[in-house]
């Protein structure tokens, strides 16, 4: 007769496991669909760098464009919201002006140092990623 405990431990084993793989993969959703919403992002930027638009002026409406396309992506094909389109935009709102916030600052900071718009904007988009699917997940789309 097996050990009940060993059946559970491994019951549980395989359920951490489950969760470990699903979050993996979704989080690389997160990660593929975001490439749309960064291509939004800079296709906005690169427009208006060419129109004499200042950089962070010029990122912060491509960040709005990046930060539509992020939404509907999320929404509908991300994550399982639990909460209505309403509470769910309402949440996206918040979050999005914490991470204009974390965008400029960020971007600023790494301008100031000499680093040139590109690489800056592309270094403060990967270092947001996380803590952006994190606010998505725990608190928008929960």
């Amino acid at each position: 007769m097996p050990n009940d405990s060993s059946a559970e431990g491994s019951r549980r084993s395989e359920l951490r496991r489950a969760f470990v793989v699903g979050l993996a993969a979704n989080f690389s959703l997160h990660v593929l669909t975001g490439f749309a919403a960064v291509a939004a992002h800079y296709a906005i930027l690169y427009v208006l760098l060419h129109v004499g638009v200042h950089p962070l002026v010029a990122s912060g409406f491509g960040f709005c464009g990046g930060a539509a396309t992020r939404f509907a992506l999320a929404y509908f094909r991300v994550f399982t919201p639990s909460q209505g389109l309403t509470t769910a935009g309402r949440r996206f709102v918040v979050v999005l002006g914490f991470q204009m916030l974390a965008n400029t600052a960020l971007l600023a900071a790494l301008l100031e140092v000499g680093i040139p718009v590109w690489p800056a904007q592309i270094a403060t988009t990967v270092l947001l990623t996380f803590g952006n699917y994190a606010a998505y997940r725990l608190w928008v789309f929960r």
